[in-house]
């Protein structure tokens, strides 16, 4: 059941209450979690705070708890699956679900008693009428012997033959139903996408209360620039939410400039600003920026000897030296740091790209520290997904969780040095790629397989890092082939999971196309295609399109994936 009044029907609820909070390993929900956290920090409300990575773990911990709780909220999952079927909870268990996963399941929706969704209510959601989907169970079939004897064997005939047509009538529609109703639920589950950010949806709770804070806001800018980074949501669902932000940053961080309200430079100061598109590189050489950021590296082919002295071509366009552009940023000439914006942008046209610009913000505390939200999103999700140190996934979580906060620097210090390795690694897994030819199409997708024993195969059993890398290698791609078709059709990537179990992670993504509504049908696709040939699959993550398979089935699954998509 959706939720219209977040305040009242969640939070005053969940007030007086002890609360377990079930939080999905993505950088969205662990903003959402630290908004929910400093919400319930202020009220004093008693919580256990659990970290899930799929549905195995969703479940464990369910049934770990279930007994000294009754109230359960969940951050980034549970929202497209039918969790009274999961979960097989109690009468009197209450979950509250803030999930950006799209569709959400029917059932969800329709339960007024156990299940309330948080969700934005101006997203488009297109849920299926109830009628469409649920029918009340009929007494079909009528007991005939309740007839009376008194009347006469002719009169008899007559009935029985009309309630043989009539139940007749009734099977037929009621297949009818059924038939609409496979169909009309098909085409709502068809495609897996995203609706508005959790961080979001909670920092309207912390705004409707009056209890938003600068820090709250700065936690749903990282949460929608997680979103956009990850590729989840279109442009203009970007922008338009950025438009929404602003005007809370603009209300939070109001200032005149004379001396007496003039903020201390230790304070927290969010600004919006039109910034460049190039990972990191106000902690970087702008050199290594424009190397490792996939919309310039793509644009250049970085890959060829061509595409390198197209990026010497470009920088000399600029007049920058290759002394500044490779030193730190922070080192480089003031003189030349003043108008880089504007230089690299009018480069940037002449050389076809037309995007760099970026609408995002920025936070400063501090003389020294400026991040701007992108930043923040790479830390984060490498923290998360770090493979250097084998301990376990919840010390990556909470490492990732504490580098949000404003007192942890040196920990999103750590991740910044992470996320260039990520991207580094990302960057060279492109190459590596497209100059052996790995991409190869195989009909209705394109397809790519990390082989055990190619550098930083292990990085990439990871899903979020699996998932960028898929989306770098496809723009990639679609720039440097000539095959018109080819630049139309989705991507299917499978990397090394585990070798001692014979495992491997594989993910589907949408094709890349200027119109592309971020829609993708990999998920089901998957399911039909591993039920079809009995492929030993697990669906373990909260995005439907990442599959864990069977190294020995992942012929026959590809087989049948081709002959379902073709």
């Amino acid at each position: 059941m959706f939720v219209s009044d977040c305040r009242r029907e969640f939070y005053d609820l969940i007030v007086t209450q002890r609360v377990l909070l079930l939080v999905a390993s993505d950088v969205d929900a662990l903003c959402a979690c630290k908004i929910l956290q400093a919400l319930f920090q202020c009220d004093h409300v008693q919580y256990t705070l659990v970290p899930v990575a799929g549905w195995q773990e969703l479940e464990t911990a369910f049934l770990e708890h279930k007994d000294q709780f009754k109230y359960f909220v969940l951050i980034n999952c549970g929202a497209n699956v039918d969790l009274l079927e999961i979960l097989q909870p109690e009468e009197d268990t209450l979950f509250f679900v803030c999930d950006s996963h799209r569709p959400i399941n029917v059932v969800n929706v329709y339960n007024d008693t156990q299940i309330k969704l948080l969700v934005k209510q101006d997203d488009d959601l297109d849920v299926p009428a109830y009628d469409d989907i649920f029918r009340d169970e009929e007494d079909e079939e009528e007991d005939s012997e309740n007839e009376s004897d008194g009347s006469e064997p002719s009169e008899k005939r007559r009935r029985y033959e009309e309630e043989v047509i009539e139940r007749t009538m009734r099977r037929r529609q009621r297949r009818e139903w059924e038939a609409r109703r496979r169909e009309i639920l098909f085409d709502y589950e068809q495609y897996e996408y995203h609706g508005t950010s959790s961080a979001m949806v909670m920092f309207d709770l912390a705004w409707i209360m009056s209890k938003d804070l600068n820090d709250m806001l700065w936690w749903a800018i990282v949460g929608l620039t997680d979103q956009w980074i990850q590729d989840k949501i279109t442009q203009m669902k970007y922008v338009t939410d950025i438009g929404v932000l602003q005007r809370h940053v603009s209300r939070h961080n109001h200032r005149n400039e004379d001396e007496e309200n003039s903020l201390s430079i230790d304070c927290m100061r969010i600004a919006f600003e039109y910034d460049l598109r190039l990972a990191l590189y106000q902690h970087w050489s702008l050199y290594e920026s424009l190397c490792n950021t996939s919309y310039t590296s793509a644009s250049f082919k970085l890959w060829s000897v061509q595409g390198q002295k197209r990026l010497q071509e470009f920088l000399a366009d600029m007049g920058l030296p290759l002394k500044q552009v490779k030193q730190k940023f922070n080192s480089m000439d003031i003189s030349l740091k003043e108008n880089l914006r504007e230089m690299i942008e009018e480069s940037a046209n002449k050389f076809g790209m037309k995007d760099l610009r970026v609408q995002t913000f920025s936070i400063h505390f501090g003389f020294k520290n400026k991040f701007s939200a992108s930043d923040i999103v790479y830390a984060t999700t490498s923290l998360m997904e770090n493979i250097e140190k084998e301990g376990h996934e919840t010390t990556n979580f909470i490492k990732a969780l504490d580098s949000l906060s404003r007192g942890n620097l040196d920990k999103l210090h750590q991740g910044l040095d992470l996320a260039k390795k990520q991207l580094r690694a990302i960057q060279q897994t492109v190459a590596s790629c497209i100059c052996t030819n790995l991409v190869i199409s195989q009909g209705p997708f394109l397809y790519c397989s990390l082989m055990e024993g190619t550098p930083d195969v292990k990085l990439f059993s990871k899903p979020v890092s699996l998932c960028l890398l898929s989306k770098y290698l496809l723009k990639s791609f679609v720039c440097s082939t000539k095959n018109k078709r080819c630049k139309l059709l989705p991507l299917v990537m499978a990397a090394p999971m585990d070798v001692e179990q014979g495992t491997v992670i594989m993910v589907g993504i949408p094709p890349e196309t200027e119109s592309s509504d971020k829609k993708n049908f990999f998920g089901r696709a998957f399911e039909k295609a591993a039920e079809s040939t009995n492929s030993r699959t697990l669906h373990n993550h909260f995005e439907m399109s990442i599959i864990e398979l069977k190294t020995e089935d992942r012929s026959k699954f590809l087989d049948a994936l081709i002959s379902l998509l073709s």
